[in-house]
Order: structure tokens, then sequence, then C-alpha cells
């Protein structure tokens, strides 16, 4: 895996390097002080994954994450000092398109080693799980008998990379009386959920709640999912946490809550499948396309990674591949649709 390493500190990037080279399949393939310059050298010589700093000569790494993922697109992992001293700019930069944030690596008086490198190398390893092809063959779920449900129809949407922006522009364009709940798995690290649902509640007219514990959906209300655990809907309508387990290469994964929504007979709603880098979602957004629900996934031209949507469209699991700004409004005359006329959801998929 080629490493670019982009850090205005001198000694944090000898740092970084002294914990990328030695690792195995791991190697640096350049460095750079500045944004402009980092930038300049991703178009020239795209690596594998870089790591961004934030305070950098000229350009910092915000506007630098922002350009290269509308130039040349690759995994970008913000190293920092401090994530809570820089919270609000690491933040930022996720939004621009970074997929998480460590800290760096830090030597702790007369100890051996450094701390945090573990870390760093773990988060290096869940990029390169991503990139590399899945060979998963997830069995899709079997729809357990029983009554047909009523009531609270489901939007469930996955995103990754890129992904908090894209969640804003969907969920500022939906009603504030919108019938449904909005069910919302976004990857990314724990510690920054309280800051999405805070960011996503000035966006939205409706109510933006991290799920702390089980409780039952509702309409109007967006539920967000805020623990390193899979975020799922059981046969009570409430949504719960399962603990992590599987061949999920993210926790919370996208696909463990779409697989539980398709397994839910007579469940009415869809899913939406935004931009991202990886897999995850695809598979399950099949599984609520068999179980008759409406599948979305977010079109190339808008993605910031065509990667998650990407997978979906070849694997046949989206009805509709849509540019970003048309997905709400989709979503809305969908939901409308079963609320106003009672259809079921695989007779209004296919009108």
């Amino acid at each position: 895996m080629r490493i670019a390493i982009v850090n205005g500190d001198r000694l944090a990037v000898e740092i970084l390097r002294a914990v990328v080279e030695p690792a195995p399949g791991l190697d640096v393939c350049w460095t750079a002080q500045d944004g402009g310059e980092a930038v300049a050298r991703c178009a020239a010589d795209t690596p594998d994954l870089i790591l961004m700093g934030m305070q950098l000569q000229g350009m910092d790494g915000v506007e630098a994450t922002r350009r290269i993922m509308g130039a040349t697109p690759c995994p970008v992992l913000v190293v920092t000092a401090t994530i809570a001293g820089a919270f609000t700019r690491v933040y930022d930069a996720i939004a621009a398109g970074a997929l998480d944030a460590v800290e760096t690596p830090r030597r702790i008086g007369g100890e051996p080693g450094l701390a945090g490198a573990e870390e760093l190398l773990r988060k290096i390893g869940t990029v390169s799980s991503l990139a590399a092809p899945l060979a998963r063959g997830l069995a899709l779920p079997k729809p357990a008998s029983g009554a047909g449900r009523a009531g609270v129809p489901v939007v469930a949407i996955g995103a990754s990379t890129g992904g908090p922006q894209a969640l804003g522009v969907v969920l500022s364009a939906l009603p504030a009386d919108f019938p449904a709940a909005v069910l919302v798995v976004q990857h990314l690290d724990a510690c920054f959920a309280d800051h999405l649902a805070q960011w996503l509640a000035r966006k939205t007219p409706l109510a933006v709640r991290l799920l702390d514990r089980p409780e039952p959906i509702a309409p109007g209300t967006v539920f967000l999912a805020a623990r390193e655990a899979h975020m799922v809907l059981d046969e009570q309508l409430r949504l719960r946490y399962a603990e992590a387990g599987g061949a999920a290469n993210h926790c919370p994964s996208v696909d463990r809550l779409f697989d539980s929504l398709a397994a839910l007979p007579g469940l009415k709603g869809c899913g939406v499948l935004l931009t991202g880098m990886g897999q995850d979602g695809a598979a399950g957004l099949l599984a609520m396309r068999r179980a008759g629900l409406m599948t979305i996934a977010q079109d190339e031209g808008t993605s910031v990674v065509w990667g998650m949507p990407g997978s979906a469209v070849r694997q046949n699991a989206a009805g509709d591949v849509l540019p970003l700004e048309r997905i709400a409004p989709a979503v809305v005359r969908y939901i409308r649709s079963l609320t106003d006329r009672d259809a079921s959801p695989k007779r209004a998929c296919d009108e």
C-alpha cells in the first residue's frame, strides 16, 4: 500500500514514516509540507492513502482535502496532534471527503515505542481492507414469516466518504411533516457522532437523534447510529444495537441495517446508498430490492467516491440511480404515495 504523508511539521513527518515504513505491505511514496504541493503531487502520482495533517504551509489540510477529492479522489486519513483541540477543522476535513481521523503517534518520556502507533496502523488497515476487492458472499436474508407491517414507513440511508455533505443535502430537502422515520448509518468514528448530529440538525426541519438505547421508530425523526455497533430494526419495529461480528468491514455497517429491514415482511419504505468508498451497503440494498422496497443509489457524477453506490449499481441493487439533488424529491414522492394511497412498496416501485 503506497502512502503519502502531508504534514507541515517535519518531526511529525518523521514519526509517521517511522510507524509506516516498518509495517509489512506499507510504503511511503512521497511527502509534502504544503497543501498546494500535496494537491499537485497527488494529481501526478495518486497514492493508495494520504495521511493528511491540518497545519500546513500555504493551503491548509481542509482545503487540500477538498481539492484532492474534487480532482483526483483517493482515501484521506486526517492525522493531527489532538482531535479534541482541532475538532471543528478535523470535522470540516471529514465533511470534505476524509475518511476518518487519528492522533499523531508520540513519544512518552523514556518509554519504548510510540504511543498511538497501533491505532494509526489499525485505521490504515481498515482503509486497506476497503480498497481491496471484497470476495464476500453474503447470504441474502429470508423474510421472516408473519403478518405484514403497517404503520411508520422507513427511509434507510447509508454513506461514507463525502457522506456528511451529501446527508445534509438530502435531509435539508425533507419536509417538516415527513411521515417516515429516517435511519442513518454514516461511516465515522464514534467521537464525531454528536458533532454530526448537531450539524445535521441545523440542516433539516426533522428531529435528529443519536440512538442511545432501543426505541421504537417515529415519523419525522432522523435516527443516527452513534456507536461501534450495528444499528438494526427488530420485529417490534424498534431500533437497537447488535454487537460487532461477522464479515462486516465497518461497524456500524450499512449492510447490517439494510439486511434487517429486508427481513421484515410488509415493511414500507426505501433504501438510499450515498457516496462512499468500498462496498458496504450494496448487498443490503439488493436484499431490500428483492424484498420489494424502493432502492436508490447516488450517481457517479455527484459522488465524492462512487465505491458503495457504484457497487450497488453493478449488482443491480438500485432501482433508481439519481444525482444527489434529485434523491430527496424522489424519496418524498414515494413515501407520500405509500401514506396517501396506501400502496404497497412493490406496487409503488413497479409503477
